[in-house]
């Protein structure tokens, strides 16, 4: 039996897999179907923060709905939810991580 969070997920997993099937394998990187995507690194970097502060808040939001007895909340959901919020957080923290080592690299380089 599949929960609506699995279901999401699956959703989300099908859509990205669709999404990355578009994008040709002649086209150089940054490209799909002849038009330029949206900006570089810093959008990338600016949408990923944003979607890591949406997990946080949908999980935050049902661990109190949960605690409210709000009917339709079920303990695996938002567990689930934390924990998307949790390891997406770390995965930020190991970007900002690298990224800083990258840049004290690069200013530490003779020219």
């Amino acid at each position: 039996m599949s929960t609506p969070a699995m279901q999401s997920a699956l959703a989300q997993m099908a859509t990205m897999a669709r999404d990355a099937g578009q994008v040709s394998a002649a086209q150089p990187p940054g490209v799909r179907d002849g038009a330029e995507v949206d900006g570089g690194f810093a959008d990338a970097l600016k949408s990923s923060i944003q979607r890591i502060n949406e997990l946080k808040a949908t999980a935050d939001t049902q661990a109190k709905a949960f605690q409210a007895g709000v009917p339709g909340v079920e303990l695996n959901d938002v567990m689930v939810d934390m924990q998307k919020a949790s390891v997406a957080f770390q995965m930020g923290q190991q970007v900002r991580n690298r990224l800083v080592s990258a840049y004290r690299d690069v200013m530490n380089m003779q020219v």
